[in-house]
C-alpha cells in the first residue's frame, strides 16, 4: 500500500496506478495499492480530495471513508470526508456515483451533493453550485451561507492557526464570498472583516 499525506497549507496531485487524477486537499490522507488487480479499485481517504477517475466499465472505483463508501466507474467529483467534521460529503461534477452505507445509498447527478451525518448516519442528496465546493483546487476559499465557525475550521486547516471565540453569537454569523488563497492568514482575515459583523484580533 501507498500513503500520501499533506500537512497544512499544503495541497498535492498524483495520478494513481489506473490514470485516476487526485487532488488532495491540506492535512488529508489517501492510501492505494501500488497496483490495482482486475475486479476492483479500492482506495482509502481522510481529509478531502478532487477525483477525475480513469473509466474503466469492468473495475469499479472505490473510495471507502470509514463505514462510508462511494463507487464510480469514471467521472469528476470532490470528497470531504475531515475526522473533525459531522459530514461526509460527496459533490459530483459530471458523471454518476453511488455513495452508500450498510443501511442506506443513493445515487448521484451532476450538480448534486450527498451528505451522510455520521453521528445519526442520516443520508440526504441536494442540488448545489459546485463551484463553492472545488474552489480549494484552484487556489480559491468560495464560502456559500456558511458560519463563522465552519469557515475558520477549514482556514484554521490551511494556515495551521487555533482560532477561539470569544462571542457564541459570533460562531453563528453567515458569510458568503469568493477569497482568494492569500499566502498569509492576516490577510484573508482583513478581506473578512471587511464583510463580517464581528471583530478579529
Amino acid at each position: 500500500m501507498m500513503e500520501v499525506k499533506t500537512n497544512p497549507g499544503m495541497m498535492t496531485s498524483l495520478t494513481l496506478p489506473d490514470g485516476t487524477l487526485v487532488f488532495l486537499n491540506s492535512e488529508s490522507t489517501l492510501s492505494y495499492p501500488s497496483r490495482f488487480d482486475s475486479d476492483t479499485r479500492n482506495v482509502t481517504l481522510q481529509g478531502e480530495a478532487y477525483f477525475q477517475v480513469a473509466s474503466d466499465k469492468s473495475s469499479p472505483f472505490i473510495i471507502e471513508m470509514g463505514k462510508v463508501q462511494v463507487q464510480v466507474l469514471g467521472t469528476s467529483f470532490n470528497l470531504r470526508a475531515y475526522q473533525d467534521e459531522e459530514m461526509i460529503q460527496t459533490t459530483l461534477v459530471e458523471g454518476r456515483v453511488c455513495m452508500f452505507t450498510d443501511k442506506k445509498r443513493i445515487l448521484l447527478y451532476p450538480n448534486e451533493q450527498g451528505a451522510i451525518e455520521l453521528k445519526t448516519g442520516n443520508l440526504v442528496k441536494k442540488q448545489v453550485d459546485v463551484q463553492a465546493y472545488i474552489g480549494w483546487k484552484n487556489g480559491r476559499f468560495i464560502f456559500e451561507r456558511q458560519t463563522l465557525e465552519d469557515i475558520m475550521r477549514t482556514l484554521s486547516r490551511w494556515y495551521d492557526v487555533q482560532v477561539v471565540f470569544q462571542s457564541e453569537k459570533a460562531q453563528h454569523i453567515e458569510f458568503t464570498g469568493n477569497l482568494r488563497r492569500y499566502d498569509a492568514f492576516g490577510q484573508i482575515v482583513s478581506m473578512l472583516a471587511l464583510a463580517c459583523p464581528a471583530k478579529f484580533n
